[in-house]
């Protein structure tokens, strides 16, 4: 009886760790399919030529961190800014393509991201590198941290 009863609870207790390890698998998997739709919106937002769409996958805060060639500057405002001098029209902006090559979901409010960017315009194809921090702030993904080569 002793036994028959061990193997019960143990059985249980199995049956309990499967079951929460699939609903986390399930929510991590959720949050990165959130995290790619943040992404994908920004995307078609640039090859519309819409910065301020663009924008709002950017955390709206004098904390945001965006690091590119001229290395870290701070705020929201000086990020738009930054992007409206350096693409003024939809010309300058070209088509963008992401390729994303990770997506590591933290915690259910923190996330990593790295991928590729390319722009493809009439006379010339930069690309680059990108990291992301992204934070799930009042329901919504938000990228807090962007570091672009």
């Amino acid at each position: 009886m002793f036994f028959k009863s061990m193997l019960n609870m143990r059985t249980i207790l199995i049956i309990k760790l499967i079951l929460l390890l699939s609903h986390s698998i399930f929510a991590q998997s959720n949050e990165k399919l959130e995290i790619l739709r943040v992404l994908e919106s920004q995307r078609l937002s640039w090859n519309d030529g819409n910065l301020e769409q663009y924008m709002k996958g950017y955390w709206q805060s004098d904390s945001l961190l965006f690091v590119g060639k001229r290395g870290p500057q701070y705020g929201w405002q000086k990020t738009f800014d930054n992007y409206k001098k350096s693409y003024p029209n939809k010309v300058a902006m070209g088509k963008l393509t992401f390729n994303i090559l990770k997506v590591d979901v933290y915690t259910s409010d923190y996330a990593f991201v790295l991928g590729e960017w390319i722009l493809d315009r009439e006379k010339d194809q930069p690309r680059g590198f990108f990291t992301l921090q992204m934070r799930k702030i009042n329901g919504q993904w938000k990228v807090i941290a962007d570091h672009s080569s």
